[in-house]
């Protein structure tokens, strides 16, 4: 008898059930979405590519990545594949070292895996899916790699880093939020609040600079000063709740009128660029004016925030609160080449999966808010287990997705679910490692 038949019949039943369960799961993802939803973000940096451009209105590092993988299989099928096998391969990666511990929670990993406000968005082509799944798979590899010996620790916890790093190069908002999850990557047997606290300043110029030098030095970005959409979107709050224009243009008597009264509301800054009635904002500063990417623009908004920092937090207050309560845009199911035609028509389990979604949306499961609440109740369990793998993992993990999505508080210019992406998958897994006991000395 072959030798490898020995080795086969050695193997756990358990491995077996956890790799079936991972390759179904992997395989209900390509049924119901390959080859991937275009959402019109993704569109924009797919156009890119053909034009040989970039800019940093998007991320130009995910430009560059699609333009490479993109021969594996044209349009949105390359991101798919790399968003749906790296939340898998995160998934998988985490359930195998929980299984060494505890056999339930690592089964409970991938069924948790299929809880659609994670798993509705696997399909969708958004920066925040890819980012967030990437940070999973950080994760997961400094868990995997944390009581190996340093032959094995050390390739894992840098490739480890570099998809931290990648993150933030994604999106550079979570920078504040990362070094968070680099203490994890850096010490992944306990968590120390000294160590992290003297890694987080450096951490975050870090990878402030490297966003600098990779953006407008290796790639030569076109600056597109997404910054100053926050600052249209905060002059228009606090413009509504001054009732004073603190934009630096002069508007006539009924568009003032309807600036003061009417544009308002805490949901986006695309009120004030492209919907009607008030594309008259943009049109005024950025079109005629040509304010928009300037110091001006940059001026009127301090000076607005510094005179009346009340009708500021009025407005941040009134937007994190419809982030995290609202009924806010989840699951992407329109056809951008066709509004009027449904997505996948014909594919049932595409159907059925709109139809879970539509039946949950009303619910906690779909208000970031809650997942904000896991976030934390999850630092809290992981504070009890801080000298172990398992509280520094649920600490470094739901940490970093904590702080990640309170910083919108503060940039945040749209309030879609999915921007906060990242906690829900730290959350899932957050949970379950946090229940895990001692881990065994590997043999």
């Amino acid at each position: 008898m072959p030798p490898w038949i020995d080795r086969v019949r050695a193997v756990p039943p358990y491995v077996w059930a956890l790799a079936a369960l991972l390759v179904a799961g992997y395989g209900l993802t390509l049924l119901v979405f390959y080859p991937g939803v275009m959402t019109y973000d993704a569109k924009f940096v797919y156009e890119d590519i053909a034009k040989g451009t970039l800019g940093d209105w998007q991320s130009p590092v995910m430009t560059v990545l699609w333009g490479l993988i993109d021969p594996v299989a044209r349009g949105p099928g390359s991101m798919f594949l790399l968003i749906a096998t790296s939340y898998w391969l995160g998934f998988g990666l985490l359930a195998f070292t929980v299984a060494r511990v505890s056999v339930p929670l690592a089964v409970l990993l991938p069924v948790l895996a299929l809880l659609p406000p994670a798993f509705v968005f696997v399909g969708v082509i958004w920066r925040d899916v890819l980012f967030a799944v990437v940070w999973l798979l950080a994760a997961a590899l400094a868990f995997a790699a944390a009581d190996r010996g340093l032959k094995l620790r050390i390739p894992l916890q840098a490739l480890a880093l570099g998809l931290c790093a990648f993150g933030v190069l994604l999106r550079p908002n979570a920078l504040i939020a990362a070094p968070i999850l680099a203490a994890f990557i850096v010490w992944p047997l306990r968590f120390s609040w000294k160590r992290t606290a003297l890694l987080f300043i450096p951490a975050a110029a870090a990878l402030f600079g490297l966003v600098q030098v990779v953006y407008y030095g290796a790639l030569g970005a076109t600056r597109q000063h997404p910054l100053h959409s926050i600052m249209v979107f905060d002059l228009g709050g606090i413009s509504h709740f001054t009732k004073q224009n603190q934009f630096p243009v002069t508007f006539s008597e009924p568009e003032t009128k309807l600036l003061l009264n009417g544009c308002y509301k805490p949901t986006m800054w695309d009120l004030y660029w492209r919907l009607e009635p008030c594309e008259f904002v943009m049109n005024k500063v950025e079109k005629q004016e040509k304010l928009f990417g300037t110091p001006a623009l940059t001026n009127a908004w301090v000076r607005a925030v510094t005179r009346h920092p009340i009708a500021y937090l009025q407005h941040r207050s009134a937007f994190m609160a419809n982030f995290l309560f609202g009924s806010n845009l989840t699951m992407w199911t329109a056809d951008i080449e066709d509004p009027a035609k449904p997505l996948f028509p014909g594919r049932a389990s595409f159907a059925a999966l709109m139809s879970v979604q539509d039946a949950l949306n009303p619910t906690p499961l779909f208000r970031m808010g809650a997942w904000l609440a896991v976030c934390l109740a999850g630092c809290a369990f992981g504070w009890r287990k801080r000298d172990t793998p398992a509280g520094a993992f649920a600490i470094g993990v739901c940490g970093s997705a904590a702080v990640y999505v309170l910083t919108f508080y503060a940039v945040g210019v749209a309030s879609d679910f999915r921007y906060g992406y990242w906690a829900v998958l730290a959350g899932i897994a957050g949970a379950v490692v946090a229940g895990l006991g001692p881990r065994p000395r590997p043999a």
